[in-house]
């Protein structure tokens, strides 16, 4: 087959140089494009159509939540993830929960936050398990239903199939112990930070006993509820990719020396409770 197009050795050098120009720009659109269609990948449109159905639309994220991940990640089995609210949790208008997806993991719906007025604003630090190269999304919903999603693109791979960080002897003997630390000093209707963690292995069950080599089955915490007195201050509904031993760094406005009481439920149904009084400073 004859080619009529000409190559560049054949044409005069202006039109040699326009040509090798023209290659360049070309590749260049072509790599932005392949970007672009990597990381506004498909799967989040089964996702949402899971979660919310596939004609729900969001409203744009600023000034209501901020996403914070790392672009490359360090460890795909423990992404710090921090959602800040721009919003005060107030009567009139509050963040009443906050899902995080991880489009391109096995079971990408990390878990639901649901808040409070009584958190005084709803920000989130936790981590989270990557599995493969894609978005992840915070959405938030307001206490009129409205729902605001924020995303960043993070790089991470085999976050769900890592190994855990012990064996797993050791891990199910820790398993249910809890840690609670107040950020800061607390004081009387202002609002404070504090970090909750419980040791738990999560598995995910794409993980394999470095000694057997077996599979280990899927177990993992579903819930923790976290209540400041007769107040529920948060509640998480999990799942798999959450990172193993979950903690979370959250905001409360305590109302006077009350009692932090954490029940955390996994999928097995076991059942851990414990409890910390807090020390409340006079107010400033």
């Amino acid at each position: 087959m004859m080619n009529f197009a000409p190559t560049a050795s054949r044409l005069p050098e202006p039109r040699r140089l326009a040509a090798a120009l023209c290659a360049l720009l070309l590749g260049a659109l072509l790599t932005v494009s392949a970007g672009s269609a990597r990381a506004g990948n498909s799967a989040w449109d089964d996702i949402r159509s899971e979660l919310y159905g596939a004609e729900q639309t969001f409203q744009p994220a600023a000034g209501v939540i901020e996403l914070e991940a790392p672009y490359r990640a360090l460890d795909a089995s423990t992404v710090p993830i921090t959602v800040t609210a721009k919003i005060p949790q107030s009567e009139e208008r509050y963040i009443r929960s906050l899902t995080l997806v991880v489009d391109e993991n096995p079971a990408p719906i990390v878990g639901t936050f649901h808040f409070s007025p009584a958190n005084g604003i709803a920000s989130i630090s936790t981590r989270v398990r990557v599995n493969a190269y894609t978005n992840i999304r915070a959405i938030a919903e307001t206490n009129d239903g409205t729902l605001y999603m924020a995303a960043e693109y993070v790089k991470a791979s085999g976050g769900c199939s890592a190994p855990a960080s012990s064996d797993q002897e050791a891990a199910m003997a820790r398993m249910g112990k809890m840690k609670l630390r107040q950020l800061g000093a607390w004081r009387l209707n202002e609002t404070a930070e504090a970090q909750f963690q419980v040791s738990h292995p999560n598995y995910s069950g794409f993980q394999q006993d470095q000694v057997s080599q077996l599979w280990i089955p899927a177990h993992y915490v579903r819930a923790i509820t976290l209540t400041l007195g007769e107040r529920e201050i948060l509640r998480f509904d999990g799942d798999i990719s959450i990172s193993e031993n979950p903690t979370f760094r959250f905001f409360v406005k305590p109302q006077g020396s009350e009692v932090l009481h954490a029940k955390v439920v996994d999928s097995e149904d076991k059942v851990f409770e414990q409890s910390w009084p807090i020390q409340v400073e006079p107010s400033s």
